[in-house]
C-alpha cells in the first residue's frame, strides 16, 4: 500500500484501534459498529470514521466493520505486515528493562541490537547483543535499520541522535528528558516519565 499523508494524531489512534480489533478477534467477534469500536478506543465515533477515511472506505451501513478486514488494512498501513528492525541506545536501568520487554515482536518490531558506551556482558535473560557505540553506524547501515529507541542521559542525547540520523535512522522513540533538534524528515516521539507523572498529579485530590 502506498504511503498516505495522515496526521500524526490519527496515526496514533490507528494503533489504538488496532489493539481494540485484536481483542475482538481473540473473542471471536466478526463485526463491530463504529460506535462500539470508538467507545472501546476512547474516542467519538465521528473521529473514528474520519481517521479511517484517510485510507479507504470501510464498513456497511447497519452492519459495521469486518474485524479481520479492518485489522489487516490498519496493520498494512502501520507496517505490521513485516517485522521492523529497531536498535536501542543506552543500556542503563531503563534500557535494560526495555530489552527484557517481550511485547515488541508481537506488535511487529524486533530489537536487533543495543549499543552502549561501555557494553557489559549480557545477563542470562538477555538474548539481544549489546555492542559498542563505535560500531553503531556500520551496524545500522548494514541492517538497514530505520527506527531507534533512545535511553541515554540528556547530556548526550542530541549527539547520539545526530549519529543515528547520519546512519540512516528516520524515527526515534526518545526516553531522554530533553528536546531533540532533528531534520524535518525525521520523526521523534518523546516519552518523559517525570512530565507524565507531573501531569497526572494535577488530577489527584
Amino acid at each position: 500500500m502506498p504511503r498516505i499523508d495522515i496526521p500524526r494524531k490519527s496515526i496514533y489512534r490507528l494503533s489504538i484501534y488496532q489493539r481494540c480489533l485484536q481483542r475482538l478477534k481473540v473473542n471471536h467477534v466478526d463485526t463491530v459498529s463504529s460506535e462500539a469500536l470508538a467507545k472501546a478506543a476512547g474516542v467519538k465515533s465521528t473521529q473514528l470514521r474520519k481517521d479511517l477515511t484517510y485510507f479507504g472506505q470501510f464498513g456497511t451501513r447497519g452492519l459495521g466493520y469486518n474485524v479481520d478486514s479492518l485489522s489487516s488494512t490498519i496493520g498494512e498501513v502501520l507496517g505490521h505486515n513485516r517485522l521492523q528492525p529497531v536498535v536501542l541506545v543506552g543500556v542503563g536501568n531503563l534500557g535494560s528493562a526495555l530489552l527484557r520487554y517481550g511485547g515488541f515482536r508481537k506488535e511487529g518490531f524486533e530489537v536487533v541490537a543495543a549499543f552502549d558506551i561501555a557494553p557489559k556482558p549480557q545477563g542470562r535473560d538477555l538474548t539481544i547483543p549489546i555492542l559498542a557505540l563505535t560500531t553503531m553506524d556500520s551496524f545500522i547501515k548494514e541492517h538497514q535499520v530505520k527506527m531507534a529507541i533512545l535511553t541515554v542521559p540528556a547530556t548526550s542525547a542530541q549527539e547520539v541522535a545526530n549519529a543515528l540520523i547520519k546512519a540512516g535512522v528516520q524515527a526515534i522513540l526518545n526516553f531522554s528528558p530533553t528536546v531533540l533538534d532533528v531534520p524535518e524528515d525525521v520523526v521523534v516521539n518523546s516519552v518523559d516519565l517525570a512530565v507524565e507523572l507531573e501531569n497526572l498529579s494535577y488530577f489527584i485530590r
